[in-house]
């Protein structure tokens, strides 16, 4: 029977709590939006995402 350490499906405690830690730290991004009040700062950058759709892009130049 082999144990835990000549598994070569197991990964050692050392390794899982490494992949652990990084699945952590990548969903901290995600759970940072879900405070509260981040739902305003959202709108606030859709808005101001439609109000630059809607201006022009440039000036005209005259027709000479």
């Amino acid at each position: 029977m082999p144990t835990d350490a000549e598994d070569p499906g197991e990964l050692n405690p050392r390794e899982s709590a490494r992949i652990r830690r990084r699945d952590r730290d990548a969903d901290a991004e995600a759970r940072d939006l879900l405070r509260p009040g981040m739902g305003k700062v959202f709108k606030q950058i859709q808005d101001a995402q439609a109000r630059a759709a809607k201006e022009p892009t440039g000036r005209r130049r005259r027709k000479r």
